[in-house]
């Protein structure tokens, strides 16, 4: 448990915050054009922080009543994504600043870079107590490749989908939410049951699948910027 050393806090909390706000500087190039509100990202960020706390309760209720690990990982999985989208949805549901297909996903990636960055901090707790930072950094960076990565593309692929269907009608935006929030899932599932055996070559190609979903995603990303 956190012996409460501010330090150690602190540390966490930046080697958290920092590799979340450099994926989410990478994205934000990418809406250069038309920037959404700083004032709105931060909020969202911040709620996208914040909701790690509110999904911890949740998923040891799924770890103490599913008995079967693979449903474990996809409830989870389904839990987290649910709760990325409604970080968007708290932060925007009085307001009408989506006005473009692409902010959809950089509003949906704010919120997962968010998330990223509190579940990263408190991965990096247990060893800078032991005073292990060697452990620390390596932690933080496996975390800033996959974890942060993960997040971003999972939720990346769901705000894509509600972006196409921006002005779709409303059976249309429904069916775009649900294979949205569909994809995500599996991107995050398979994600999880390649590490789930902690082995170099699962390892490798969990990386490796990530990379090259990202790299389609970023593809995708680049057409909707481009619609009207």
């Amino acid at each position: 448990m956190f012996t409460g050393d501010p330090k150690i806090l602190l540390l966490a909390l930046l080697g958290g915050i920092i590799p979340s706000i450099v994926w989410l500087l990478f994205w934000l190039r990418e809406d250069r054009d038309k920037p959404e509100p700083k004032g709105v990202l931060t909020g969202v960020f911040l709620v996208g922080m914040l909701s790690v706390i509110c999904i911890l309760p949740i998923q040891q209720f799924i770890q103490l009543n599913i008995a079967s690990y693979e449903w474990q990982v996809v409830l989870w999985a389904t839990v987290e994504e649910i709760v990325k989208y409604l970080a968007v949805i708290v932060v925007l549901r009085k307001t009408a600043l989506i006005d473009e297909h692409v902010d959809w996903p950089i509003y949906f990636i704010t919120a997962a870079v968010g998330f990223a960055a509190l579940e990263n901090a408190m991965f990096l707790i247990k060893p800078l107590q032991l005073e292990q930072a060697t452990v620390s950094l390596l932690t933080g960076h496996l975390r800033f490749l996959g974890s942060t990565l993960l997040h971003t593309v999972s939720s990346g692929a769901f705000g894509l989908s509600v972006g196409l269907a921006m002005h779709s009608t409303p059976f249309g935006k429904k069916i775009h939410f649900v294979i949205g929030l569909l994809l995500a899932v599996i991107l995050h599932s398979v994600f999880n049951f390649f590490i789930m055996e902690d082995t170099e070559g699962n390892i490798f190609k969990a990386f490796g699948f990530l990379w090259v979903s990202a790299v389609v995603l970023m593809l995708i990303f680049e057409k909707l910027r481009r619609m009207k």
